[in-house]
């Protein structure tokens, strides 16, 4: 597992584990459910213009941290492409998008969007 994410009631948290946590620079992030516009499963990402790096880690198949493209600022943390969730953000939150590696890509996703389409 690359990534541990939580859905509650009114939040959703991400955390990455192990040496992506130091990787991306980042210990968790923590979005309200109602900045959260919704969530797919997307392998396709691996075609995605990432932008610039800055800070984070960037190896072929493996990007951790903030990356910024068109204008967005997206956080990624992900190990391949065949588990990608995206977690689309409203403007009020300092990404724009999440790019995620997590072991049950559909889960995640239902569970993202059943709680979200709730508010």
């Amino acid at each position: 597992m690359i990534n541990r994410v939580t859905v509650t009631e009114d939040l959703l948290v991400v955390e990455p584990l192990g040496l992506t946590k130091l990787w991306s620079f980042t210990r968790r992030l923590q979005f309200p459910l109602k900045h959260v516009r919704g969530a797919t499963f997307d392998p396709g990402m691996k075609h995605e213009p990432k932008g610039w790096r800055g800070p984070g880690l960037g190896l072929p198949g493996m990007l951790s941290g903030t990356y910024h493209a068109d204008g967005a600022r997206q956080f990624w943390n992900i190990r391949g492409y065949d588990r990608a969730v995206v977690v689309t953000l409203d403007s009020a939150e300092r990404f724009d998008r999440l790019v995620i590696t997590v072991d049950n890509p559909n889960e995640v996703v239902e569970a993202i969007n059943s709680v979200r389409g709730a508010h």
